[in-house]
């Protein structure tokens, strides 16, 4: 169930990220049970990390604190809709839900517009910027035959 006080946490850190120029003004935390177990704030330019977006780090910061790599009936809030990187990464740790503040209309009118990533998915994979080529398919997929064989394997 959704609580403000999270929320506005989660706002606050965008601001102190903001304030500190320490990366973007985005913030996250992670609650489970009423608690906060996760947060994270952009620190894409401190760290030099493409990766390293607010819910990114959340997530990494909550699954150490549970010592799992599921987010399982945790909540998820953030002080913005998170663009497709952080939304993929969500949807692996596998909350029970999400909130967000601001919306990606509201972070493109700040300069963070990732509607071309959007787009990129939709084209085939030879009109892409960042062009694709595949090899070496039938060697790869014998690690995947393997992996389906093994009896003690932890899915995921």
């Amino acid at each position: 169930m959704y609580k403000k006080e999270f929320m506005l946490e989660a706002i606050e850190m965008s601001k102190k990220c903001l304030s500190t120029g320490k990366g973007g003004p985005f913030g996250a935390v992670i609650v489970k049970n009423g608690e906060i177990i996760g947060r994270g704030s952009n620190q894409v330019t401190l760290n030099n990390d493409p990766t390293a977006h607010a819910e990114v780090v959340a997530i990494r910061d909550a699954c150490k604190n549970l010592n799992d790599f599921q987010l399982t009936d945790c909540e998820i809030y953030t002080s913005c809709e998170p663009c497709p990187m952080c939304l993929g990464a969500i949807y692996w740790a596998r909350p029970a839900k999400l909130y967000y503040a601001a919306n990606k209309d509201d972070a493109s009118d700040a300069g963070f517009d990732d509607s071309f990533i959007y787009e990129e998915i939709d084209l085939p994979y030879d009109k892409r910027k960042i062009k694709m080529e595949q090899y070496e398919q039938e060697e790869a997929v014998k690690v995947f035959d393997s992996w389906k064989k093994l009896s003690n394997k932890v899915d995921y």
